[in-house]
């Protein structure tokens, strides 16, 4: 009897993790999507419906010569601007997501700035809601763009809306995240599928951890490359399609890297590989010594002149 109180006492003693539920937020998701989509396609109909309605439908549907729509100049003009209103109209859809998204995106900063750290979802956080707020704002327009008929204007997406750094000359393929907290570099490469996860949840509705990751120039990412929190590949990294960077990894640049986790690859590696030869190498790396340094001199010409200016 002693035995059992004891343990009841010791048991009632430890306190229990408290767990907190995630505040899913349902009229901040909708509401925001909707603004989203139906505001972007608003501007984008009625620049395309104003069009057809006072433009392609007297000059073009309702000419009753079907020579006259090449002879007469308004006709021929009305029907041949149709795939560019077509494009204007797309374009205008793309760059209201864009403000839109952006708009959004500022106001939630000032409620609750994007930072480096760990946040925990045990406990009531702001920072917690205002991060998943951001998390899924970002979705549609990173789909509209990348998916889209243009996608290389995702760059201006990212940078416009602030979500990131993508620096001129750099690529990112379509993939699941690779969308926020990400600095990329000149002339970068990332290969489809290849995930910059700025963020990682520990576990079933554990923290998350949330970490910029910065790419150096003239980095490249083969395909199907996973870089967690925290990560900077330095100038020149290679990675080999599939090689994986753990939380926090740096790598020392101007090399190849593989595997899970990624290491450094030497020369017989790379060889073996790719199957080419250390002549094959060797001119690769002189050919891209060699492109450094036509930049360069374009650059300093440039300043040349226009200092000159």
């Amino acid at each position: 009897m002693l035995d059992e109180i004891e343990e009841s006492d010791i048991s009632s003693s430890v306190p229990e993790t408290s767990k907190e539920k995630i505040n899913l937020q349902f009229h901040w998701y909708l509401s925001i999507f909707f603004v989203i989509y139906y505001s972007s396609y608003l501007v984008s109909g009625i620049i395309f419906m104003s069009y057809i309605l006072l433009v392609f439908i007297p000059y073009v549907l309702l000419v009753d010569d079907f020579i006259a729509l090449f002879t007469n100049l308004d006709s021929l003009v009305a029907f041949l601007a149709l795939p560019l209103v077509i494009i204007v109209s797309y374009l205008s859809h793309l760059f209201i997501v864009g403000l839109i998204t952006r708009t959004f995106w500022r106001y939630t900063e000032k409620k609750s700035p994007t930072k480096d750290g760990i946040i925990p979802r045990n406990i009531p956080s702001k920072t917690a809601n205002f991060y998943h707020i951001r998390s899924f704002m970002i979705k549609y327009g990173k789909n509209a763009f990348m998916k889209g008929v243009f996608p290389w204007l995702a760059n201006w997406y990212f940078n416009f809306v602030g979500t990131g750094i993508i620096n001129k000359g750099s690529t990112l393929e379509e993939s699941v995240v690779t969308d926020k907290r990400m600095n990329v570099g000149r002339n970068c490469y990332v290969g489809v599928n290849s995930a910059l996860s700025s963020h990682f949840v520990e576990g079933t509705f554990g923290n998350i951890v949330y970490f910029e990751i910065k790419l150096g120039d003239n980095t490249t990412l083969g395909g199907f490359n996973n870089i967690a929190p925290g990560c900077e590949l330095s100038d020149n990294s290679y990675l080999l399609p599939i090689a994986a960077a753990t939380k926090h990894n740096k790598t020392k640049g101007n090399n190849y890297y593989f595997g899970m986790p990624l290491r450094r690859i030497f020369h017989k590696k790379i060889m073996d590989y790719l199957k080419v030869s250390e002549n094959d190498l060797n001119r690769a790396e002189e050919l891209r010594v060699r492109q450094e340094n036509e930049k360069e001199k374009r650059k300093i010409i440039v300043t040349d002149v226009e200092n000159k200016q």
